[in-house]
C-alpha cells in the first residue's frame, strides 16, 4: 500500500513546466514515479484557418529556445504545399541557421542547465547549484560557455534579423542572401568555439570516468532509437530519411518523413497532456523509442565531419558497438552533435553557393499538403499541414521532439526514483537526481517561460489519508 506521495513542482532547469509525483511504500521505497506535463498550448487548433505561408512566423512562438526548428519545419511544409523546392543556396542558408541553433541550444544545455549537476554535484547546495554557482566556481569556463551560445545566436541573427523568432525562411527559399562581410564575421569566431566545445567534451569524459557507478545505474534501460540519416546512413540534422532501430541496433524501418503516419501512432495517458508516440508495427509500449542526441548517434553509422566523427567512434565503443542505453550519456552525445554543428558551419561557409543570390523559387505547383521534418536539438520534429485551395489551413498536426521522448522521460524518472529515493527522510539531493533524469533529455515543453537562479519548488510528503507529514522547500527549510 502506498502511504506517501512526494510532488516536485515545477521541475527546474528545463524549458516549460512539468511536475513529478513519487509514490512511496510504507517502508519508504518507491512504488512508482510519474512525469506529468501539466501545460496545454493548443497550437494545432488555433492554427486552423491561418494561411499556410504565415506558419513560419506563427509556430516559432511555441518556444523561445528552439524557434528556429519550428520556423524551418514550417517553411519546409510551405515548400511542399505550393510545390516550390528551394534553390540550393537557400537550402544551404537554412542549414546554416539550423547549425547556429544547434550550437546555441546544445552549448547552453550542457554548460548552464546540466552543467551545475555535473560540475558542482547532484548534492550541492541548491543555492549555488545553478549557472551563478558555475560562474563563481569557474568564471573562465562560464565566459567561454556564454560566448559559445552567443556565437550560435549571432548566426541566427545575421541571417534572420533577430536571435529569437527569426524572419528568414519562406516557402520556396529564404528572403535574404548572405554577404561576404557577414560570412567572414561568422568565420572569425570559429576556432574559439571549436576549442570551447572540445573543452566541454573533455569535462564530460573526465566526469564520466570518475562517475561510472552512477552512469551504470542512472536510468539505464532498453528502447528503440529514432533519427534522420543521410543516404549513406550518417548523422543528418536538417534534411534526411527517418530511421528507426531496435534496442540491439537492428533496423526496424527507414522512410521518408512525409510517410510518418504509416509508421508512428500516439498513445494517451490520463495523467499527462503530452502524448506518447510509438512505432505502429510493434504497438504500445513495445514500439517506444528515444530521439535526440542519444537516439541520433545510436542510429547514425558515421558523421561527415572529422572531429565529430572521431568522437562518435569513442561513443560507439561505450557499449561495444551496440546502442548506448545510459541516460547520462545524452550529455556526451549532445556535445558531439554540437561539435558537428560547428564543423558544419565551416563546411557551409566554404561552399561557393552560400553567397549566391538565387535564394527563392517562385514557380508554384500547388499540392495543398506538406510534411516538414527536421532534427530539433531535442529530437525529431514533424509539422504536417493540410490547406484548402485558398491556402487556409484546414488541419495541423505537430509531433514535437519532447513528445517522442515522453515515454523515455517517464521511464527515466521512475527508474531514478527507485534507485535513489528512500523515505521517509527524503533529502533534496535525491529529488534533484529525479529532476536530472528529465534534464538529460533537455525537454522543451512548448513554453517560453524562463527563470534564473532559485525556482519556487516545494515538496510535500503526505500520508495515505492525504495529510501533509513534512514539507521541503528549495531553501532547505
Amino acid at each position: 500500500m502506498t502511504t506517501q506521495k512526494i510532488t516536485i513542482e515545477p521541475v527546474t532547469r528545463i524549458e516549460g513546466h512539468a511536475k513529478v509525483t513519487v509514490h512511496l511504500h510504507e517502508d519508504g521505497t518507491v512504488d512508482h514515479a510519474y512525469f506529468h506535463v501539466n501545460e496545454f498550448r493548443g497550437f494545432e487548433k488555433f492554427c486552423e484557418g491561418r494561411m499556410y505561408f504565415e506558419m513560419p512566423q506563427i509556430t516559432p512562438r511555441i518556444c523561445g529556445i528552439c524557434p528556429v526548428s519550428h520556423h524551418l519545419a514550417s517553411a519546409k511544409v510551405g515548400d511542399q504545399i505550393q510545390g516550390t523546392p528551394p534553390p540550393r543556396p537557400a537550402f544551404l542558408l537554412r542549414d546554416l541557421m539550423h547549425m547556429g541553433q544547434m550550437i546555441q541550444s546544445h552549448g547552453m544545455h550542457f554548460f548552464e542547465l546540466a552543467g551545475p549537476d555535473l560540475l558542482l554535484g547532484f548534492d550541492a547546495d541548491p543555492a549555488v547549484r545553478n549557472v551563478v554557482g558555475l560562474i563563481g566556481a569557474n568564471p573562465d569556463l562560464a565566459l567561454k560557455a556564454v560566448n559559445l551560445r552567443k556565437y550560435g545566436q549571432e548566426i541566427i541573427h545575421t541571417l534572420g534579423g533577430r536571435k529569437i523568432h527569426p524572419n528568414f525562411a519562406v516557402p520556396g527559399g529564404v528572403n535574404k542572401a548572405l554577404t561576404m562581410a557577414e560570412r567572414d564575421k561568422i568565420l572569425q569566431g570559429f576556432d574559439e568555439q571549436i576549442a570551447t566545445i572540445q573543452t566541454g567534451l573533455q569535462i564530460m569524459k573526465d566526469w564520466a570516468e570518475k562517475n561510472q557507478e552512477d552512469i551504470g545505474k542512472f536510468a539505464v534501460f532498453s528502447s528503440g532509437y529514432f533519427g534522420l540519416v543521410t543516404g549513406e546512413g550518417n548523422l543528418e540534422l536538417y534534411d534526411g530519411q527517418c530511421k528507426l532501430i531496435d534496442a540491439l541496433g537492428q533496423p526496424l524501418a527507414q522512410f521518408e518523413g512525409r510517410n510518418y503516419l504509416d509508421y508512428i501512432r500516439e498513445h494517451v495517458e490520463d495523467w499527462s497532456y503530452l502524448k506518447f508516440p510509438y512505432y505502429k508495427k510493434l504497438g504500445w509500449p513495445d514500439g517506444t523509442y528515444r530521439v535526440g542526441p542519444l537516439g541520433r548517434l545510436n542510429v547514425a553509422k558515421a558523421i561527415d565531419t572529422p572531429l565529430a566523427n572521431e568522437e562518435l567512434k569513442t561513443f560507439k565503443d561505450l557499449n561495444n558497438g551496440k546502442p548506448v542505453e545510459n541516460t547520462l550519456y545524452y550529455h556526451y552525445a549532445r556535445l558531439i552533435e554540437c561539435l558537428f554543428a560547428a564543423e558544419r558551419v565551416r563546411v557551409l561557409l566554404d561552399d561557393p553557393d552560400i553567397l549566391s543570390k538565387d535564394i527563392l523559387n517562385t514557380r508554384k505547383q500547388w499540392t495543398g499538403e506538406g510534411v516538414g521534418v527536421i532534427e530539433a536539438p531535442r529530437g525529431t520534429l514533424f509539422h504536417h499541414y493540410w490547406a484548402n485551395e485558398n491556402g487556409q489551413l484546414q488541419r495541423v498536426n505537430l509531433i514535437v521532439s519532447t513528445g517522442h521522448n515522453n515515454w523515455a522521460m517517464s521511464q527515466a524518472v521512475d527508474s531514478v526514483a527507485k534507485t535513489y529515493v528512500k523515505g521517509p527522510d527524503v533529502q533534496e539531493g535525491m529529488l534533484n537526481r529525479v529532476e536530472a533524469a528529465i534534464r538529460a533529455y533537455d525537454p522543451c515543453l512548448s513554453c517560453s517561460t524562463h527563470a534564473l537562479g532559485q525556482m519556487p519548488i516545494m515538496v510535500e510528503i503526505m500520508d495515505a489519508a492525504g495529510n501533509v507529514m513534512k514539507t521541503l522547500r528549495r531553501d532547505g527549510r
